[in-house]
């Protein structure tokens, strides 16, 4: 697996959670929109109140997946380095890691990929490794094959 299709499917991950999550505030909007027409009343002004968190809620998820895409999209020059990284793909004995945002299991091709945050646990203990060095979180070891 190549850095650039790490990135891609990365990309197409948040692409697909952008959109759904849009959707869902557009729902939610025209659903606000069509209720303020046919009701009145507390039952009404409630259901309005609770259209209006979710809303919110849908709109922070949103900037999250925005600004998780844009470290995304700053990552992707970056050329591979002789030790891990913020932005490093590594291959271990146990699977390939994306340092880069926390998305967790992306199918890629015939390979799974988990994005992984750098700041994560097992972030913090492949910074800085080179291939053939190895690293111990939660009883596993996870050896270092390959970086890009």
């Amino acid at each position: 697996m190549t850095k650039e299709t790490a990135v891609t499917c990365c990309s197409q991950y948040l692409n697909q959670k952008i959109e759904r999550l849009q959707y869902y505030w557009k729902e939610l909007s025209t659903g606000m929109q069509n209720d303020s027409k046919s009701t009145a009343g507390d039952k009404h002004e409630t259901a309005q109140a609770m259209a209006q968190l979710e809303q919110e809620k849908l709109s922070h998820q949103l900037k999250e997946l925005l600004d998780q895409k844009q470290s995304l999209l700053s990552i992707e020059g970056k050329s591979s380095a002789l030790h891990i990284t913020s932005g490093s793909l590594v291959k271990t004995d146990k699977g390939y890691f994306f340092l880069c945002i926390p998305l967790g299991k992306i199918q890629a091709g015939m390979e799974t990929l988990i994005g992984l945050s750098p700041k994560s646990p097992l972030g913090l203990r492949l910074m800085g490794l080179k291939a053939g060095n190895s690293t111990q979180v939660n009883n596993t070891t996870y050896k270092v094959l390959e970086i890009s």
